[in-house]
Protein backbone atom coordinates (compact mmCIF):
# COMPACT_ATOMS: atom_id res chain seq x y z
CA UNK A 1 0.00 0.00 0.00
CA UNK A 2 1.25 3.46 -0.95
CA UNK A 3 -0.17 6.97 -0.68
CA UNK A 4 -0.08 9.72 -3.27
CA UNK A 5 -0.76 13.44 -2.90
CA UNK A 6 -2.27 16.17 -5.05
CA UNK A 7 -1.72 19.79 -4.07
CA UNK A 8 -2.83 23.18 -5.29
CA UNK A 9 -2.81 26.62 -3.67
CA UNK A 10 -5.85 25.75 -1.53
CA UNK A 11 -5.86 22.06 -0.64
CA UNK A 12 -3.84 18.86 -0.24
CA UNK A 13 -5.49 15.56 -1.16
CA UNK A 14 -4.04 12.18 -0.13
CA UNK A 15 -5.20 8.93 -1.76
CA UNK A 16 -4.15 5.35 -0.98
CA UNK A 17 -3.56 2.56 -3.47
CA UNK A 18 -5.55 0.37 -1.05
CA UNK A 19 -9.06 0.78 -2.39
CA UNK A 20 -8.11 3.97 -4.29
CA UNK A 21 -9.47 5.58 -1.12
CA UNK A 22 -9.24 9.24 -0.16
CA UNK A 23 -7.40 9.31 3.16
CA UNK A 24 -7.09 13.04 3.75
CA UNK A 25 -8.30 16.38 2.43
CA UNK A 26 -6.66 19.33 4.15
CA UNK A 27 -6.78 23.08 3.76
CA UNK A 28 -3.25 24.37 3.21
CA UNK A 29 -3.62 27.63 5.14
CA UNK A 30 -4.45 26.12 8.52
CA UNK A 31 -4.11 22.35 8.06
CA UNK A 32 -7.78 21.76 8.72
CA UNK A 33 -8.72 18.14 8.01
CA UNK A 34 -12.12 17.48 6.45
CA UNK A 35 -11.99 13.68 6.20
CA UNK A 36 -12.69 11.21 8.98
CA UNK A 37 -9.42 9.46 9.84
CA UNK A 38 -10.65 5.85 9.98
CA UNK A 39 -10.50 5.33 13.74
CA UNK A 40 -11.75 1.73 14.09
CA UNK A 41 -13.36 2.62 17.40
CA UNK A 42 -16.20 3.98 15.25
CA UNK A 43 -15.52 3.00 11.61
CA UNK A 44 -12.21 1.96 10.08
CA UNK A 45 -12.65 3.57 6.66
CA UNK A 46 -12.39 7.09 5.26
CA UNK A 47 -13.90 7.10 1.76
CA UNK A 48 -14.17 3.60 0.27
CA UNK A 49 -15.16 2.97 -3.34
CA UNK A 50 -18.14 0.59 -3.42
CA UNK A 51 -17.80 -1.92 -6.29
CA UNK A 52 -19.16 -4.18 -7.73
CA UNK A 53 -22.07 -3.88 -5.31
CA UNK A 54 -23.49 -1.03 -3.23
CA UNK A 55 -24.89 -2.27 0.07
CA UNK A 56 -25.50 -5.93 0.76
CA UNK A 57 -26.80 -8.84 -1.23
CA UNK A 58 -29.58 -10.72 0.53
CA UNK A 59 -27.90 -13.31 2.80
CA UNK A 60 -24.55 -12.19 1.38
CA UNK A 61 -25.08 -14.05 -1.89
CA UNK A 62 -26.39 -13.49 -5.40
CA UNK A 63 -27.39 -15.62 -8.36
CA UNK A 64 -26.21 -15.28 -11.95
CA UNK A 65 -27.12 -17.66 -14.77
CA UNK A 66 -28.10 -20.40 -12.36
CA UNK A 67 -25.00 -20.23 -10.15
CA UNK A 68 -24.76 -18.80 -6.63
CA UNK A 69 -21.89 -16.47 -5.65
CA UNK A 70 -20.94 -14.91 -2.33
CA UNK A 71 -19.82 -11.35 -1.76
CA UNK A 72 -19.44 -9.12 1.32
CA UNK A 73 -21.25 -5.83 1.80
CA UNK A 74 -20.09 -3.09 -0.62
CA UNK A 75 -17.98 -5.52 -2.68
CA UNK A 76 -14.25 -6.13 -2.92
CA UNK A 77 -12.79 -2.91 -4.41
CA UNK A 78 -12.37 -1.22 -1.04
CA UNK A 79 -10.18 -4.11 0.13
CA UNK A 80 -8.20 -4.38 -3.11
CA UNK A 81 -4.80 -2.97 -4.04
CA UNK A 82 -5.12 -0.66 -7.03
CA UNK A 83 -2.30 0.18 -9.43
CA UNK A 84 -1.28 3.84 -9.48
CA UNK A 85 -1.25 4.89 -13.12
CA UNK A 86 -2.58 7.74 -15.29
CA UNK A 87 -6.27 7.68 -16.21
CA UNK A 88 -7.82 9.94 -18.79
CA UNK A 89 -9.30 13.21 -17.52
CA UNK A 90 -7.73 13.09 -14.04
CA UNK A 91 -4.56 14.32 -12.34
CA UNK A 92 -4.20 11.26 -10.10
CA UNK A 93 -5.35 7.82 -11.22
CA UNK A 94 -5.77 4.27 -9.94
CA UNK A 95 -6.74 1.08 -11.78
CA UNK A 96 -8.15 -2.28 -10.68
CA UNK A 97 -8.71 -5.29 -12.96
CA UNK A 98 -10.02 -8.79 -12.40
CA UNK A 99 -7.85 -11.42 -10.75
CA UNK A 100 -8.20 -15.13 -9.95
CA UNK A 101 -9.53 -14.11 -6.53
CA UNK A 102 -12.19 -11.73 -7.89
CA UNK A 103 -13.29 -14.22 -10.55
CA UNK A 104 -14.23 -16.73 -7.86
CA UNK A 105 -16.97 -14.43 -6.56
CA UNK A 106 -17.57 -12.12 -9.53
CA UNK A 107 -17.41 -13.86 -12.93
CA UNK A 108 -16.64 -10.81 -15.06
CA UNK A 109 -13.51 -9.32 -16.59
CA UNK A 110 -13.33 -5.58 -16.00
CA UNK A 111 -11.17 -2.50 -15.66
CA UNK A 112 -12.14 -0.02 -12.93
CA UNK A 113 -10.50 3.41 -13.06
CA UNK A 114 -10.75 5.94 -10.24
CA UNK A 115 -9.43 9.42 -10.95
CA UNK A 116 -8.98 12.56 -8.85
CA UNK A 117 -8.52 16.19 -9.85
CA UNK A 118 -8.15 19.25 -7.61
CA UNK A 119 -9.75 22.52 -8.69
CA UNK A 120 -9.60 25.28 -6.09
CA UNK A 121 -11.37 23.90 -3.02
CA UNK A 122 -13.06 21.10 -4.95
CA UNK A 123 -12.09 17.48 -5.59
CA UNK A 124 -13.53 15.96 -8.74
CA UNK A 125 -13.80 12.17 -8.49
CA UNK A 126 -14.29 10.23 -11.72
CA UNK A 127 -15.13 6.56 -12.21
CA UNK A 128 -14.75 4.59 -15.44
CA UNK A 129 -15.79 0.95 -15.65
CA UNK A 130 -14.89 -1.01 -18.80
CA UNK A 131 -16.23 -4.46 -19.62
CA UNK A 132 -13.14 -6.23 -20.95
CA UNK A 133 -14.87 -9.60 -21.19
CA UNK A 134 -16.98 -11.31 -23.84
CA UNK A 135 -20.36 -11.34 -22.09
CA UNK A 136 -22.70 -8.76 -20.63
CA UNK A 137 -21.43 -7.46 -17.29
CA UNK A 138 -23.54 -6.34 -14.32
CA UNK A 139 -22.38 -4.15 -11.44
CA UNK A 140 -23.15 -1.23 -9.19
CA UNK A 141 -20.82 1.47 -7.91
CA UNK A 142 -20.91 4.16 -5.26
CA UNK A 143 -18.97 6.44 -2.95
CA UNK A 144 -18.83 6.39 0.85
CA UNK A 145 -16.83 9.48 1.92
CA UNK A 146 -16.88 10.27 5.64
CA UNK A 147 -16.48 13.89 6.77
CA UNK A 148 -15.62 15.18 10.21
CA UNK A 149 -18.73 16.35 12.03
CA UNK A 150 -18.68 18.56 14.01
CA UNK A 151 -16.22 20.58 11.94
CA UNK A 152 -14.39 21.92 15.03
CA UNK A 153 -14.28 21.19 18.73
CA UNK A 154 -16.08 24.47 19.33
CA UNK A 155 -19.45 22.86 18.56
CA UNK A 156 -21.28 19.55 18.83
CA UNK A 157 -22.48 17.18 16.16
CA UNK A 158 -26.13 17.68 17.11
CA UNK A 159 -25.74 21.42 16.53
CA UNK A 160 -24.85 20.81 12.88
CA UNK A 161 -27.27 20.43 9.98
CA UNK A 162 -27.63 18.68 6.66
CA UNK A 163 -28.80 20.71 3.69
CA UNK A 164 -30.12 19.55 0.33
CA UNK A 165 -30.97 21.29 -2.91
CA UNK A 166 -34.61 20.51 -2.13
CA UNK A 167 -37.01 22.70 -0.15
CA UNK A 168 -39.87 20.94 1.62
CA UNK A 169 -39.22 17.25 2.18
CA UNK A 170 -37.41 14.11 1.11
CA UNK A 171 -38.87 10.61 1.02
CA UNK A 172 -36.40 8.12 2.46
CA UNK A 173 -36.35 4.39 1.75
CA UNK A 174 -35.91 2.36 4.93
CA UNK A 175 -33.82 -0.70 5.63
CA UNK A 176 -34.92 -3.83 7.43
CA UNK A 177 -32.33 -3.45 10.18
CA UNK A 178 -32.44 -7.14 11.10
CA UNK A 179 -31.08 -8.20 7.72
CA UNK A 180 -29.55 -4.99 6.30
CA UNK A 181 -31.63 -5.04 3.13
CA UNK A 182 -34.16 -2.59 1.71
CA UNK A 183 -37.75 -2.82 2.94
CA UNK A 184 -41.06 -1.62 1.47
CA UNK A 185 -41.26 1.11 4.10
CA UNK A 186 -40.57 4.76 3.42
CA UNK A 187 -40.42 7.84 5.63
CA UNK A 188 -41.04 11.48 4.79
CA UNK A 189 -38.29 13.74 6.11
CA UNK A 190 -39.38 17.34 6.58
CA UNK A 191 -36.94 20.08 5.60
CA UNK A 192 -36.91 23.73 6.55
CA UNK A 193 -35.37 25.82 3.78
CA UNK A 194 -33.74 22.63 2.57
CA UNK A 195 -32.13 21.90 5.96
CA UNK A 196 -32.36 19.00 8.39
CA UNK A 197 -30.87 19.13 11.92
CA UNK A 198 -28.54 16.25 12.81
CA UNK A 199 -30.54 15.14 15.83
CA UNK A 200 -29.15 12.45 18.10
CA UNK A 201 -31.74 9.96 16.82
CA UNK A 202 -31.45 10.81 13.10
CA UNK A 203 -29.50 7.65 12.28
CA UNK A 204 -31.59 5.28 14.35
CA UNK A 205 -32.91 4.16 10.93
CA UNK A 206 -29.27 3.36 10.02
CA UNK A 207 -28.99 5.10 6.62
CA UNK A 208 -31.05 7.90 5.11
CA UNK A 209 -31.56 6.45 1.60
CA UNK A 210 -32.96 8.91 -0.93
CA UNK A 211 -33.97 7.54 -4.33
CA UNK A 212 -35.27 8.88 -7.63
CA UNK A 213 -33.07 11.94 -8.02
CA UNK A 214 -34.74 13.94 -5.24
CA UNK A 215 -31.54 15.95 -4.71
CA UNK A 216 -28.20 16.33 -6.46
CA UNK A 217 -26.32 18.16 -3.72
CA UNK A 218 -25.89 17.44 -0.01
CA UNK A 219 -23.99 19.61 2.46
CA UNK A 220 -22.84 19.44 6.05
CA UNK A 221 -23.52 22.78 7.71
CA UNK A 222 -21.99 24.27 10.84
CA UNK A 223 -24.33 25.58 13.57
CA UNK A 224 -24.41 28.97 11.83
CA UNK A 225 -26.07 27.13 8.88
CA UNK A 226 -23.13 27.74 6.57
CA UNK A 227 -22.00 24.67 4.58
CA UNK A 228 -18.44 23.51 5.21
CA UNK A 229 -18.58 20.37 2.99
CA UNK A 230 -20.76 19.83 -0.09
CA UNK A 231 -21.03 16.71 -2.24
CA UNK A 232 -22.53 17.26 -5.72
CA UNK A 233 -23.56 14.42 -8.04
CA UNK A 234 -25.81 13.16 -10.85
CA UNK A 235 -26.40 9.77 -9.24
CA UNK A 236 -29.99 8.47 -9.09
CA UNK A 237 -29.80 7.96 -5.33
CA UNK A 238 -27.66 8.70 -2.33
CA UNK A 239 -27.21 7.74 1.30
CA UNK A 240 -26.44 9.72 4.44
CA UNK A 241 -25.04 7.68 7.32
CA UNK A 242 -23.32 7.81 10.68
CA UNK A 243 -22.99 4.78 12.96
CA UNK A 244 -24.09 6.52 16.17
CA UNK A 245 -24.80 9.88 17.75
CA UNK A 246 -21.30 9.81 19.27
CA UNK A 247 -19.45 9.06 16.03
CA UNK A 248 -17.77 12.35 15.01
CA UNK A 249 -18.41 12.03 11.28
CA UNK A 250 -21.18 11.82 8.68
CA UNK A 251 -21.00 10.06 5.31
CA UNK A 252 -22.50 11.66 2.18
CA UNK A 253 -22.76 8.90 -0.43
CA UNK A 254 -23.76 9.14 -4.12
CA UNK A 255 -24.76 5.71 -5.44
CA UNK A 256 -25.39 3.93 -8.71
CA UNK A 257 -26.80 0.88 -6.99
CA UNK A 258 -28.72 -0.28 -3.93
CA UNK A 259 -28.82 -3.16 -1.47
CA UNK A 260 -31.14 -6.04 -2.29
CA UNK A 261 -34.76 -5.84 -1.25
CA UNK A 262 -35.45 -7.99 1.81
CA UNK A 263 -37.51 -10.41 -0.35
CA UNK A 264 -35.42 -10.34 -3.54
CA UNK A 265 -34.43 -13.74 -4.92
CA UNK A 266 -33.88 -13.00 -8.61
CA UNK A 267 -30.87 -13.00 -10.90
CA UNK A 268 -28.11 -10.38 -10.66
CA UNK A 269 -29.40 -8.86 -13.89
CA UNK A 270 -32.80 -8.19 -12.26
CA UNK A 271 -31.57 -6.08 -9.34
CA UNK A 272 -32.91 -2.54 -9.02
CA UNK A 273 -30.41 0.10 -10.26
CA UNK A 274 -28.04 -2.60 -11.53
CA UNK A 275 -25.73 -1.26 -14.24
CA UNK A 276 -25.37 -3.25 -17.47
CA UNK A 277 -22.39 -3.18 -19.83
CA UNK A 278 -22.03 -5.00 -23.12
CA UNK A 279 -18.58 -6.34 -24.09
CA UNK A 280 -16.05 -3.51 -24.59
CA UNK A 281 -18.62 -0.91 -23.47
CA UNK A 282 -17.86 1.57 -20.69
CA UNK A 283 -19.65 3.36 -17.87
CA UNK A 284 -18.51 6.74 -16.57
CA UNK A 285 -19.73 8.82 -13.65
CA UNK A 286 -18.36 11.47 -11.32
CA UNK A 287 -19.06 13.45 -8.19
CA UNK A 288 -17.50 16.51 -6.56
CA UNK A 289 -16.48 17.38 -3.00
CA UNK A 290 -16.28 21.11 -2.24
CA UNK A 291 -15.10 22.50 1.09
CA UNK A 292 -15.41 25.95 2.67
Amino acid sequence: MSEYKLMNDEMTLTVSTKGAEIRSLKKNTDGREYMWQADPAFWGWTAPVLFPVVGAFRNGEYRFEGKTYHMPQHGFARRSEFVHKPVEGSELGFVLTESPDTLKDYPFCFRLEVGYTLQGRSVNVRWRVLNTGEETMYFSIGAHPAFNCPPTQACRKNECLLSFNAQDKLTATLLNLKVGNVSDQTMDVALKDGMLPIADDLFDIDTLIVENGQAGEVSLNAPDQRPYVTVSFDAPLFGVWSPSKDAPFVCLEPWYGLADHENFSGDLSERKYEQRLEPQAEFTASYKITVA
